[in-house]
């Protein structure tokens, strides 16, 4: 093996553990939103506290803003739109069916990295992508619901969330000379601004909750939210759009385990069939990463 092999399988690494938290983090969500947190409270308490807890790493990186500061201002956008969509999703959606659309966002990432990065996707890197969007379309057909085309708007936050996921990898992707922290307290403070446009305009009152719903809240801004985007942010910096894209995927899995594991829905031999195209897409992936040169990004 060669000897910067670990280093370059670190983004590898880091994008496998963070997706898969992603794919178990609605189940905490889902008790905090029970004990009286609405969707848009939790997204905003959340990300304040990871904006908040990260000020001693990112405090000085936020004057980079000045370097980028129109795409920064565009993640900010599309980070915001996609977690709180997401957030929404999850805690009113069937979950496995709200991470399936959610990771329709590859294909997105795809033709935006072709069309703004101009990346040229080699047959290995298209043979993951087609195999891994082939699990993901095979865990998503149900006979009785038809193709996968959004039934309710649960259906549409979680699509217009991965599109919004797409935009933003290409983003974090094309700002190589911004450093991992600015882009992360980017993504933070998007969620944080769009959530105190949105409470006002829609006249949501503040919630009535206990104490420990807020600390159990914050506990999972500091210990669910910072850390995984941390993990993701650092990964899509370090890869090509479409293997980041791709290697995400294991959050469908992650998703699909902790379905079973912790509600009374069952997933059937075919959701089985397309984790596996899932996982092995994902695994070509991360093979083809470790032969590819990547440029790194300062942290």
């Amino acid at each position: 093996m060669p000897a910067n092999a670990p280093h370059r399988l670190l983004p590898v690494a880091s994008i496998l553990l963070g997706a898969s938290l992603w794919g178990v983090i609605w189940y905490p969500m889902r008790l905090l939103e029970a004990g009286g947190l609405s969707g848009l409270w939790l997204s905003l308490i959340l990300y304040a506290s990871a904006f908040i807890a990260s000020l001693p790493v990112t405090w000085l990186a936020l004057a980079e803003i000045r370097q980028r500061p129109t795409l920064l201002l565009l993640l900010m956008l599309a980070a915001g739109w996609t977690n709180i969509a997401f957030i929404e999703a999850v805690l009113t959606g069937n979950i496995l069916r709200v991470l399936l659309l959610f990771y329709l966002s590859p294909l997105w990432a795809v033709l935006l990295g072709r069309l703004v990065l101009r990346e040229i996707l080699s047959r290995q890197a298209l043979f993951s992508l087609l195999l891994a969007m082939s699990g993901a379309l095979v865990m998503l057909w149900n006979p009785q619901v038809g193709v996968p085309w959004p039934h309710d708007l649960a259906d549409w936050l979680a699509l217009s969330s991965g599109l919004a996921f797409a935009v933003s990898n290409v983003l974090v992707r094309k700002m190589e000379d911004i450093t991992v922290p600015a882009k992360a307290a980017s993504v933070w403070a998007g969620v944080v601004l769009m959530a105190l446009v949105i409470i006002p305009f829609l006249k949501l009152e503040a919630p009535h909750i206990s104490a420990g719903v807020f600390t159990g809240a914050v506990a999972l801004g500091l210990f669910g939210i910072l850390l995984m985007t941390v993990l993701v942010q650092y990964g899509v910096s370090h890869l090509p759009v479409h293997r980041s894209a791709v290697l995400a995927l294991i959050e469908l899995v992650a998703g699909a385990l902790s379905q079973q594991l912790l509600t009374d829905e069952v997933v059937t031999a075919r959701e089985w069939t397309g984790g596996v195209l899932i996982l092995v897409g994902a695994w070509l992936s991360a093979q083809a990463s470790g032969r590819e040169h990547v440029n790194p990004v300062a942290v």
